[in-house]
């Protein structure tokens, strides 16, 4: 699970991490006691190198099958520890080290040292993704399998960019949110736009996805109403006409996880990190809600 953002050692320094994950075999980012996790696996291996117990902080907890190239976390550490391994000169060590204990569907490609003003899901300003969808009877390219998700239906892109069009901004994405208590579904869409390419075995589209957060299911619920939109079983308008809904449409279908992918997050400059938090703190404090897009 996730943390305040609050010191654990009286004498600490905190660490961004960027990651990199396949997370076809993962359980999802957060740590379960019974599943495998991409926080478990993480977690066990920096515990394994500094030989105390950590706790790691995420910008976007992905949902089960979901991928990232882009994914950050951060996480306190005594410097005592540091010290003693030779690393808190060079925090970039940990990466060797780490890729020697991770699997192979993991790896952690950036350690650096940031102030404890950075927090990696409350001062994020935004998050990207992508969505790959292979469109031909056979399905997507058997080396991309992984990544790729499948929709056999023809798709009319240029139905499926107008329709998402009309969804930026600042609204209620609740027909598009698995409903958890408590939690808001307000959100700023700033960019789904769709690009098509044409592969070896058929077209692939891709969909990039930008918002300030993600509720629950939200991204793969947008793709997948694009879907209907693309394939001529729903009108243009009809995804925005589901805008400011309290709760989610049976309608809405949700795209594969195994299409998605989190590459990238977005972070102010150093000296704004402690004004970008509080100002997200203070806009979620009432109403919470996990990141599983």
């Amino acid at each position: 699970m996730d943390h305040e953002n609050t010191a654990l050692f009286p004498d600490s320094l905190r660490l961004r991490l960027d990651i990199a994950y396949d997370g076809t075999d993962f359980s999802g980012w957060a740590m379960q006691t019974t599943q495998r996790t991409v926080c478990g696996e993480v977690t066990r291996a920096l515990q394994t190198i500094l030989q105390t117990s950590l706790q790691l902080t995420v910008a976007g907890r992905t949902d089960a099958g979901v991928h990232a190239t882009g994914q950050v976390a951060h996480v306190d550490v005594p410097r005592s520890t540091l010290d003693t391994r030779s690393i808190q000169n060079n925090p970039q060590r940990l990466v060797r080290r780490l890729a020697r204990l991770l699997p192979h569907d993991v790896t952690v490609t950036s350690v650096q040292e940031v102030p404890e003003t950075f927090d990696a899901r409350f001062s994020a300003l935004r998050r990207h993704y992508v969505y790959r969808v292979a469109n031909n009877p056979a399905g997507p390219n058997p080396l991309r399998a992984r990544d790729t998700a499948h929709w056999f239906r023809p798709l009319n892109v240029d139905d499926m960019q107008e329709a998402s069009q009309k969804l930026l901004g600042l609204n209620n994405f609740g027909a598009f949110c698995k409903h958890r208590e408590g939690g808001t579904t307000i959100r700023e869409l700033q960019r789904f736009d769709w690009a098509v390419s044409e592969e070896p075995m058929g077209p692939v589209l891709e969909a990039f996805v930008t918002a300030d957060a993600f509720c629950w299911s939200m991204v793969r619920s947008l793709v997948g109403a694009m879907f209907l939109v693309g394939d001529g079983r729903k009108p243009v308008d009809w995804p925005a006409s589901l805008l400011g809904a309290e709760k989610r449409d049976p309608q809405v279908p949700v795209a594969e996880a195994r299409g998605l992918c989190l590459y990238q997050v977005d972070y102010p400059p150093l000296e704004e990190l402690g004004e970008r938090q509080q100002k997200t703190r203070d806009v979620r404090s009432a109403h919470e809600v996990d990141e599983k897009p």
